[in-house]
């Protein structure tokens, strides 16, 4: 809310400087979060005559000016035309700092001096555009400063509110905050409204279909009035806090809104089908072209203001072109009404249609001042464009309630604010802030809020009052009781951090998303239509249609950081994510809210370096970050499945994780098609693993051998083997004679082409013996051996080379 110092004054008498009253509306909760003081630094800018004015000798479109500021005659070299000798002019004179750090210095001008410049409104910051210097009122002091002689000396004030102060959103309300903090009386702006005697509802009707948005509709009608621009007071009030001026009846509006808090509508009345108003319901799919000259389609929960045929407004949000006050306008219909917040927030948010207007609906006018705020506006709008208003106003008011009664403990909130206020001092501030008060034999006290004040709800909300106005630097400081408890962490919690721990002892780095994401994401990632992750929550109210559902994978916000982070030309990279994902169940309100971790990786495996092969990361990496997380979470009989991957993967390059019978995860890489679909131009290899179910399967103490003292033997076997066959079988069937000299399998080379036949791939197996007793012979160490070469002939079928 924008509100200036001297406007403030108007409506109530203080002696504070603009920096003492910022702090104290800030005290009260109405933080100022900015301060220009208008026309600071301009005083080299002066009021000035020109006492001769002619040709410039060696220049057509100029002239030579001899201008006298009161202490100096000057000569000036002036392009501009719209002035004669004898004007009233602005004269920044040598030194001056002008708008857009613009400093007026000594110069020639095609052959005369210049020690000055005539100044316009546009080049004194007071306008968008001018046509000419500023002409000046005659009779003012020469030699004055500019802004103070015009009056426009004035400190803006830019205060931010929370949603709760919509009281606030006027000068009025701003005033009363200080009225009621200095004990002040508050001059309220008066209505002079000469009526005619003829009857309103003999020129307009006002119905009603939906008193739920629209409790309260008040109209007056103006006849013989004149469009024309604004006077300079009203013009110069709506600059100063960043109104644009349009016409003297759309300003009048503009002002009362600012100065009231109640935003109005001028009609062209005779635009107005049957000269009546209908507020109803939008029909679902109805149109409507707002005064922005933009077509918005309608639906049924939007409220609109209806003439006998049409739309003609967007109620509380916005007029409409086929009704907007023009040049021609002689017959006014002004509203003023109150409408339901929710709905206008609701259409407001769902046309991106942000106005003053909706802004102050959205967040609660005051009810009981819809016919104060019309009548302001009729009386000015008779004053300054002429014209008559009719006898009496039409004020549709449906389903008038009583104001509610708040039981208020003065001892209560002195213990909850941690004061000693006497009972006297309580009830004074809650009469200053316009509070009905009434004693109760038990001591409590009735109070009845003004309607303005429609934040008051409760009790806590009027402790909350005495604590703004009595100070909250009158409140003590005191240290809280507490107890000092040792919080041991879950195993949940344990696990969640040695995880995080080990992935980024692997060079990951954690990232965080949001936890919502787009309707899309699911066919990005190819799942098929009958997958379980298609199945999202949306939310209710989402600020933008990319986050407007909970994610059930955390796939796709890892992709879009990974492409994120790529286009910034961070080209290496290693992510981890580990939050939870929301899938819905089947009749329950609530979804089920498991942890998953998903990791990316990409680029280079070392990154740069002159000592480095710089090779690019591939499936093994991926993968082997896993064997190790799995490793020392002491999760065994993990194995490789690559008969079911995921449908984002490459098919031949990826594989389920399964531990003993559970599916805990997956690994592979980036699917191209899902690799195109998030903007990626280079492999990315990826692993995602359920938590929950890593937690059931981890064990919660690892035992931990001492190495053997003997010394270890190796053999190897070379053999052939099917190329279906997954290594990992050959690996089992080794495991699978069970014996306890067996220390180590390792698989150290795998080969196909030439000297292989075709459908057979050469492997190389490595074998440790060692054992812990003794030193192995090599008779002991052969029995082993040729047990695992027989169970490989006869188990997987391979032949040995």
């Amino acid at each position: 809310m924008n509100v200036t110092y001297n406007w403030l004054k108007e409506f109530v008498d203080f002696d504070l400087t603009p920096d003492q009253l910022a702090d104290l509306l800030t005290m009260l909760g109405l933080e100022v979060e900015g301060m220009e003081k208008l026309g600071e630094g301009m005083d080299d800018v002066v009021v000035a005559v020109v006492e001769e004015k002619r040709q410039h000798p060696n220049a057509d479109k100029l002239s030579l000016c001899r201008v006298n500021s009161g202490t100096e005659v000057l000569d000036v070299v002036c392009g501009a035309q719209n002035f004669k000798q004898g004007d009233t002019v602005a004269l920044a004179k040598i030194g001056a700092t002008l708008p857009g750090d613009f400093k007026i210095k000594r110069s020639k001008i095609r052959g005369e001096e210049s020690c000055g410049m005539l100044c316009s409104e546009k080049e004194l910051g007071l306008s968008a555009e001018s046509a000419g210097i500023m002409v000046l009122p005659a009779g003012l002091k020469l030699g004055t400063p500019i802004f103070a002689a015009l009056g426009l000396k004035d400190t803006l004030l830019e205060i931010g509110l929370t949603p709760n102060r919509a009281d606030c959103l006027s000068a009025v309300g701003i005033a009363r905050e200080i009225a009621a903090k200095l004990g002040q009386k508050i001059r309220c702006p008066e209505n002079a409204i000469k009526e005619s005697d003829e009857p309103v509802d003999k020129n307009i009707s006002v119905t009603v279909e939906d008193a739920e948005y629209c409790p309260r509709y008040a109209a007056r009608y103006l006849s013989g009035c004149r469009i024309a621009p604004s006077p300079e007071w009203l013009v110069k009030r709506l600059n100063a806090i960043g109104v644009r001026s349009i016409n003297n009846v759309v300003d009048v509006t503009n002002l009362v809104m600012m100065e009231l808090g109640q935003p109005l509508h001028a009609f062209d009345c005779d635009r107005l089908a049957g000269q009546r108003i209908v507020v109803r319901r939008a029909g679902e799919g109805e149109r409507f072209t707002t005064l922005d000259s933009q077509q918005r389609t309608l639906t049924g929960d939007d409220l609109v203001i209806c003439d006998a045929e049409r739309p003609v407004a967007l109620a509380g949000v916005m007029g409409g072109e086929n009704s907007e006050i023009a040049d021609t306008t002689t017959n006014i219909l002004l509203e003023s009404a109150w409408f339901l917040p929710s709905a206008i927030r609701k259409t407001s948010k769902r046309l991106g249609l942000h106005t003053e207007s909706s802004h102050r609906f959205e967040r609660g006018v005051d009810i009981g001042g819809v016919i104060h705020a019309l009548d302001r506006a009729a009386s000015l709008i008779m004053e300054l464009a002429g014209g008559q208003v009719a006898k009496g106003s039409l004020d549709v008011y449906l389903g008038r309630r009583e104001p509610e009664t708040i039981i208020f403990r003065p001892e209560r909130a002195n213990a909850m604010i941690g004061i000693d206020l006497p009972r006297e001092e309580a009830i004074g501030i809650l009469k200053r802030l316009e509070c009905a008060v009434k004693e109760l034999p038990e001591g409590a006290l009735a109070v009845v809020p003004p309607s303005y004040r429609i934040d008051l709800e409760r009790e806590i909300d009027l402790v909350e009052e005495i604590a703004r106005l009595n100070g909250f630097d009158h409140i003590p400081a005191t240290l809280p009781l507490a107890r000092v408890v040792s919080d041991r962490p879950t195993r949940h919690q344990q696990l969640e951090k040695s995880v995080r721990d080990i992935l980024v002892k692997h060079g990951m780095n954690e990232i965080i998303n949001f936890s919502f994401t787009a309707p899309g994401a699911a066919d990005k990632l190819l799942l098929p239509v009958d997958d379980s992750r298609r199945s999202t929550i949306r939310l209710a109210n989402p600020l933008v249609d990319e986050q407007s559902v909970m994610r059930t994978t955390l796939l796709p916000g890892v992709l879009e950081t990974v492409a994120r982070n790529i286009s910034f030309r961070s080209l290496d990279l290693k992510l981890f994510e580990m939050r939870r994902v929301y899938l819905p169940v089947p009749g329950e309100e609530m979804p089920h809210e498991p942890l998953y971790v998903v990791g990316a990786l990409t680029g280079s495996r070392d990154g740069l370096g002159w000592s480095r092969a710089n090779e690019a990361v591939d499936f093994y990496d991926a993968k082997g970050i896993i064997e190790n997380l799995l490793n020392q979470l002491s999760i065994g009989g993990v194995k490789w499945v690559a008969d079911a991957p995921e449908p984002f993967y490459h098919p031949g390059k990826s594989c389920s994780i399964v531990a003993g019978r559970e599916r805990i995860g997956s690994v592979g890489e980036l699917h191209p098609t899902v690799q195109d679909n998030f903007g990626l131009d280079k492999p990315v290899y990826c692993f995602e693993l359920d938590f929950e179910k890593m937690l059931t399967l981890a064990r919660q103490k690892r035992t931990i051998s001492a190495p053997s003292r003997f010394p270890d033997s190796t053999r190897d076997i070379a053999m052939l083997a099917p190329v279906e066959l997954p290594v990992e079988k050959i690996v089992e069937c080794i495991h699978s004679v069970k014996a306890k000299e067996v220390e180590q399998v390792d698989i150290f080379d795998v080969y196909q082409g030439k000297g292989i036949p075709d459908g057979f791939k050469s492997i190389a197996v490595r074998i440790r013996y060692r054992s812990y007793e003794r030193t192995l012979t090599d008779d002991e160490t052969g029995r082993v051996h040729g047990k695992i070469v027989d169970s490989l002939l006869n188990k997987v079928k391979v032949s040995i080379r």
